[in-house]
């Protein structure tokens, strides 16, 4: 068993929310919860329901509905709701003068708005959509960055009960318009421009692109007046002093639409309903995020990824202020991120593996500039650790003092399945424990549990948050999901249950690499490689060998210490040797500039791969830099 690097003291026990919902449901500790929500399942939804206060219109009558099938189950029978008055309106009245919201633009400025403000907002939003056509079920996209209107947008759209399409707002215009046309949006929400490291970046173009693909009857654009189309300014004032009704649903009325990109190319949107995702989004964020009422809560995310809803909702349902930032993290410095935790005193920072090896690589004084005083935890989520990085995050930035809660789920799950708990020692690139409620195993070739050993993570019951399928697309749903073993849920993560309790992920299976016969995650190949003190980043993907079946071809981004030479590249041969042996030896180790990446910071590995063997790499709309595929190319011309 590994080093516990955080092991919480009793105080930090005794406060913990975790805490709290163990003496709720009668047990006395966090495992004690895990437990009981495994044996006895509808029981701890209903209690834990009520234990979140989130005002429902009216209780629900059945938990759990399991007769169409587990693919198909609903939650809340009975129970009527609304998702934007769970998180806005029912606390105005109480907490009105508190601030919901507050965003950190680039250039510096900041603009806030307390609930009430934002209840305000979101009444006056809905009634504009509600002039342009909008009704129940209709679909509102919104491409926004992590912000004011982006926040009253799913909200308004939620409260009218409309359907929300949270779209990144980095998209390219294709990819834009197959989400438009693939749920027929009838409004889209989108910014002029917006500022990316002192630079403007066009939007609203980008947009109008995709309408001239897949058309939309309306668009609202936030920003800029040169443009036909309606102002979402004007619109608010248009609607001053007034409000739209609250629309109460049922509580498997849809609520968002959220696409995640499958392999094939195609986007996959998952459907998410009021109650289920917003009692799962409020229970995880509640837990890991340990929020209390007069927290400060940021994960640096997009709109358009399932985190920019979960921070959003799980902040909102607990009354806790949410604190945004539309820019990027290491301008105009690499203290960014540090100073703005610093500035908006962050009780908690949500961040991906990837934007701290890159932030690592400036060095230990910056972090330890500023005062994270305030700061009790980290979020992180997207892909896997590696011990150095988290080490230094948990060292150098945290003081030893401040946990990283390490999560991990996906878009179709709502969103988490793995995750810490402040309450519990916590390893090296843990995931904690299964979060409660979710039914967790590892299943080998053969379909029978592992333990201490690589296979795949599977889910054995429906939990709220479940998808309720791909939008029109029943079919492809059972297939991308439950079809491999029968009555199960299929994630395509390569994970490990160890005897201790602790869980870790290993990477996407489909990411997994095959060498002579022995399975492989590309994590372990990039932890190896990042250890080296001249290494920034790594990627490694897995390419046909005649005799192997498949060999390692890596890419490293150095961080400038020194250069990429024959010296170097031997050593970092040398490293995954002794990390993993001589038989996982990589055929290649190249340096590039820059690895493909989402903007969430997440290494698209399948995209490396495709160049590498001129195939099509599918869809790559959600890529930051499409142009790092080009120095890859540019390196890797020799004979495979």
């Amino acid at each position: 068993m590994s080093e516990h690097l955080w092991i919480p003291d009793a105080e930090t026990i005794d406060q913990a929310q975790s805490t709290a919902l163990a003496r709720h449901l009668g047990v006395e500790t966090y495992e004690d919860v895990l437990a009981l929500a495994l044996a006895e399942p509808e029981r701890f939804w209903d209690e834990t329901t009520r234990w979140l206060e989130l005002d429902w219109q009216t209780p629900w009558t059945t938990v759990l509905d399991t007769s169409a099938g587990l693919p198909w189950a609903t939650w809340f029978g009975g129970g009527r709701l609304n998702l934007a008055w769970s998180c806005v309106g029912q606390h105005v009245e109480r907490r009105g003068a508190h601030e919901a919201i507050v965003v950190e633009h680039e250039d510096g400025s900041v603009e806030t708005r307390t609930f009430a403000e934002l209840w305000d907002e979101v009444g006056r939003l809905g009634l504009a959509l509600q002039s342009l056509g909008v009704g129940e079920g209709d679909r509102v996209a919104v491409v926004l960055p992590m912000g004011v209107e982006a926040t009253a947008a799913i909200y308004a759209t939620a409260r009218i009960g409309a359907i929300a399409v949270p779209i990144f707002s980095g998209f390219s215009a294709s990819a834009i318009a197959a989400r438009f046309e693939d749920c027929d949006v009838k409004v889209v929400i989108a910014q002029d421009e917006s500022a990316r490291r002192g630079r403007t970046v066009p939007v609203r173009a980008t947009v109008e692109e995709a309408m001239a693909i897949s058309p939309v009857a309306h668009a609202i654009i936030v920003g800029g007046s040169n443009h036909a189309h309606h102002d979402y300014a004007t619109l608010l004032a248009n609607h001053d002093g007034a409000a739209c009704e609250t629309v109460w649903v049922d509580s498997e009325h849809p609520v968002f639409i959220c696409y995640t990109s499958g392999t094939t190319g195609k986007p996959k949107g998952a459907v998410h309903v009021h109650g289920g995702l917003l009692v799962k989004l409020a229970l995880e964020a509640r837990l890991a995020a340990n929020l209390r009422p007069n927290d400060r809560a940021m994960w640096f995310t997009d709109m358009g990824w399932i985190m920019g809803p979960w921070i959003t909702i799980g902040a909102h349902a607990s009354g806790v202020t949410m604190v945004c930032f539309d820019g990027a993290p290491d301008w105009p410095d690499p203290a960014r991120l540090w100073q703005l935790a610093e500035r908006h005193r962050l009780t908690f920072l949500g961040i991906s593996p990837t934007l701290i090896r890159a932030l690592q690589s400036h060095g230990d004084e910056l972090p330890r500039s500023v005062d994270l005083s305030a700061l009790r935890a980290f979020g992180s989520t997207g892909e896997p650790w590696n011990p150095e990085p988290y080490t230094w995050l948990f060292r150098v930035v945290g003081d030893s003092r401040i946990p990283i809660v390490n999560i991990s789920g996906g878009t179709e799950i709502g969103a988490v399945i793995l995750g810490c708990d402040v309450t519990l020692p916590m390893t090296a690139c843990s995931l904690g424990r299964p979060i409660p409620g979710m039914d967790v195993d590892v299943l080998g070739p053969d379909g029978n549990s592992l333990v201490d050993a690589v296979g795949e993570l599977v889910i054995r019951r429906p939990w709220p948050s479940m998808t309720r399928g791909l939008w029109n697309a029943p079919d492809r749903y059972l297939e991308a999901y439950w079809n491999r073993y029968d009555g199960l849920w299929t994630h395509g993560d390569w994970a490990t249950h160890e005897q201790d309790g602790e869980w870790f992920l290993h990477g996407r299976s489909d990411d997994t690499l095959n060498i002579a016969g022995k399975r492989v995650g590309p994590a372990e190949f990039e932890s190896a490689l990042v250890s080296d003190p001249a290494v920034a980043e790594a990627c490694a993907v897995g390419i046909p060998h005649p005799i192997k079946g498949e060999a390692v071809h890596c890419f490293v981004v150095l961080n400038g210490s020194e250069p990429f030479d024959d010296a170097l590249a031997l050593r970092l041969h040398h490293a995954v040797e002794r990390d993993l042996g001589p038989a996982f030896r990589p055929e290649r180790i190249l340096a590039v500039t820059e690895l493909p990446k989402t903007r969430s910071q997440k290494i698209v590995r399948r995209a490396v791969r495709a160049v590498l063997l001129d195939e099509d790499p599918g869809d790559l709309s959600t890529l930051e830099n499409p142009s790092s595929l080009a120095g890859i190319r540019a390196v890797s011309r020799i004979t495979l």
